[in-house]
């Protein structure tokens, strides 16, 4: 206990400095360019009032809900797609192993831009795919593939003598799978896939190249329209490393209550 609080303090300590010596940068750059800094200008685009005196959420947090709806969303189907892609790879068949091999060297081989470009320019005219959608979609296949071998190394890790025991009390594979091996595997597996989903929420200000509204989106338009450039983006990434931040602090808990019930 003693180890982990002297571990906290001296992380605090780091970050403090840290932060110490980025706000001696702005202010040093600032001053030598002149900048005229107006940060109180900043709160009107995060709550705005309306002209009847309502409050109402401003663009950038009306922004930051549309980049929380497509990172849930993408997610959970990426978690779901890298299950499927990694037993596919694990299974005795021949065409499912192919298909898995051709999606993961696809995906794994191109830009995520060039993905999104794809979709939304060539795919979603034919089959009538919404831009959020398209968002969606791109997002979960990329951050899918990453979190299969993720999850194929988990499942591989797993003794060989657990399988043994599960067959040996006459459970068929798939109950093996889900009564045995999958949930050892997500308790190992969880850290790394905390890691792609940091890795997806910062992927997804790439979704404000196909016209939609989101967090990134909303902060290059009032740039345009302000010239607040410093203040809006340094709003942006802090609102970006909050939504990190919460979820690397979720997962922790969640191992932390996990070891505390075992």
């Amino acid at each position: 206990m003693i180890s982990v609080r002297k571990a906290l303090v001296f992380d605090s300590l780091k970050y403090l400095f840290f932060i110490g010596v980025l706000a001696f940068i702005l202010v040093l750059g600032s001053s030598n360019m002149n900048y005229n800094w107006q940060w109180y200008r900043v709160p009107g685009y995060i709550i705005s009032r309306s002209a009847d005196g309502s409050i109402k959420p401003g663009l950038l947090l009306s922004g930051l809900w549309i980049t929380i709806k497509i990172s849930v969303v993408s997610l959970v189907l990426a978690f779901i797609i890298g299950m499927v892609t990694a037993l596919l790879r694990l299974s005795t068949s021949f065409a499912a192993k192919v298909i898995a091999r051709v999606y993961l060297e696809l995906i794994r081989n191109t830009p995520l831009l060039i993905q999104l470009f794809v979709i939304y320019f060539v795919l979603a005219p034919v089959f009538n795919i919404s831009p959020f959608n398209s968002a969606v979609i791109t997002l979960s296949m990329f951050e899918g593939a990453y979190a299969s071998e993720i999850i194929r190394s988990g499942i591989n890790a797993i003794p060989k003598g657990q399988w043994e025991s599960a067959y040996s009390l006459g459970l068929s594979t798939i109950d093996t799978y889900v009564f045995i091996i999958l949930p050892q595997t997500i308790k190992q597996v969880l850290p790394p896939l905390t890691n792609q989903a940091v890795s997806l929420i910062k992927d997804s200000a790439l979704v404000s190249t196909i016209a939609i509204y989101d967090l990134t989106m909303a902060g290059q338009a009032i740039v345009s329209r302000t010239f607040l450039t410093f203040e809006i983006w340094f709003t942006v990434a802090l609102m970006y490393l909050i939504m990190t931040i919460s979820i690397s602090a979720f997962v922790h808990y969640l191992e932390k209550r996990n070891n505390y019930v075992q």
